[in-house]
């Protein structure tokens, strides 16, 4: 069985997903910062497809990073100038190949949270 990561981000000031939400992937080692891929979230949060799998998903540290301030203002929130959250890094460690890894972030303009979901 191979593992996979998956995403998906909920809005939690409107109790909706965060719908066109940009995600970059990266894989990080001690000499760089490899840009897997960028991604945005369907309508319902998540993304089309999980952003590792098969022979891409590897033991290793990575990272995501949300563009939530890029979405906030989207949706007419109100964000001062800069924003408290614009851009929200979250790196995270893969121990298991055969694991599936679920990275989930619940966000408001003020305010996010995360976990190792299912």
């Amino acid at each position: 069985m191979s593992g996979k990561l998956t995403t998906h981000v909920l809005d939690t000031a409107t109790g909706r997903p965060a719908v066109n939400l940009r995600i970059d992937l990266s894989r990080l080692t001690s000499e760089r910062r490899e840009l897997l891929k960028s991604v945005r979230t369907n309508a319902d949060g998540r993304v089309d497809y999980p952003l590792l799998q098969d022979d891409e998903f590897r033991i290793g540290q990575y990272e995501l990073v949300f563009y939530a301030g890029d979405y906030l203002r989207k949706t007419g929130s109100y964000l001062p100038e800069p924003a408290f959250l614009d851009v929200i890094p979250l790196r995270f460690g893969i121990a298991d190949e055969a694991a599936h890894y679920h990275v989930p972030l619940l966000l408001s303009p003020y305010g996010y949270s995360t976990y190792r979901g299912s």
